[in-house]
């Protein structure tokens, strides 16, 4: 990374605050700890920017969430990624559906969150060779978006639509559809789906194949997203002891 990249760091707890402040400097980043949504919105009104705002989802007066859309109310694009504790789906699809771009509880390790950082700052664009062939554009959806049988895929912003209906999928979720629609009909390993998460060669613990247990959490819960707009879902199928795959048109449903 030949850049600085400024990140801010939006949390009133200031041991948090200062503590994810100096993992960050210690990769690279230049960060700036900020201890209110309030603060937040006057730094941003003053004309300052950043490249990645982290930010806490519970504050005193003006929530995390609040901040957001008060931010994008005033035209800003900075991306965010909020921090919580707040694990229900419900306050992800909030933050997504606000304009997050992900959502990380706070008890996860710090190389979790280095990694989602820098997928975000990667530009949120998957490469243009890894988009399937015969696809084409939709001329009602997103500029630059994919699609697959039912599934639309906008990579620009990593949102991915259902039937034309938003998906509240977090980053990391988007990166595993699109890496399973862009090769429909073929499997993926668990470990390649493990490192499009962790990160290429990322330790999956004592167990030896706990990165299939990691694989199996995600899978389902992108399944549970889906499945709960469309009960008939049934594009992502299990090849027992391999991986997975995006099920191509005319094919047969899938196991657990």
């Amino acid at each position: 990374m030949t850049d600085i990249v400024r990140i801010l760091v939006v949390d009133d707890d200031p041991i948090i605050r200062e503590t994810l402040s100096l993992n960050l400097e210690d990769q690279g980043f230049e960060v700036e700890g900020l201890p209110s949504g309030e603060a937040l919105l006057e730094h941003l009104d003053s004309g300052a920017t950043a490249d990645l705002i982290l930010l806490d989802w519970k504050m005193g007066k003006l929530s995390g969430l609040d901040t957001l859309r008060e931010m994008r109310r005033k035209g800003g694009e900075i991306p965010v990624i909020f921090l919580t504790s707040l694990t229900d789906q419900i306050y992800e699809e909030a933050a997504l559906a606000t304009g997050a771009l992900d959502f990380v509880d706070k008890s996860r390790s710090f190389s979790i969150l280095l990694h989602r950082v820098r997928t975000v700052l990667a530009g949120r664009r998957p490469p243009r060779e890894a988009e399937p062939a015969g696809t084409a554009t939709n001329g009602d959806g997103p500029a630059d978006s994919a699609r697959i049988g039912r599934l639309t895929l906008d990579p620009d912003v990593g949102r991915a639509y259902w039937r034309d209906h938003l998906v509240p999928l977090t980053l990391t979720e988007f990166q595993i559809v699109h890496a399973l629609a862009a090769s429909a009909g073929r499997d993926l390993r668990y470990r390649d789906i493990y490192d499009l998460v962790h990160g290429d060669g990322f330790h999956a613990g004592a167990a030896g194949d706990g990165y299939r247990a990691n694989v199996r959490g995600f899978i389902k819960r992108i399944r549970r997203k889906f499945e709960d707009m469309d009960e008939s879902f049934s594009e992502i199928e299990n090849y027992p002891g391999f991986g997975y795959r995006w099920r191509t048109q005319g094919t047969g449903g899938g196991g657990a």
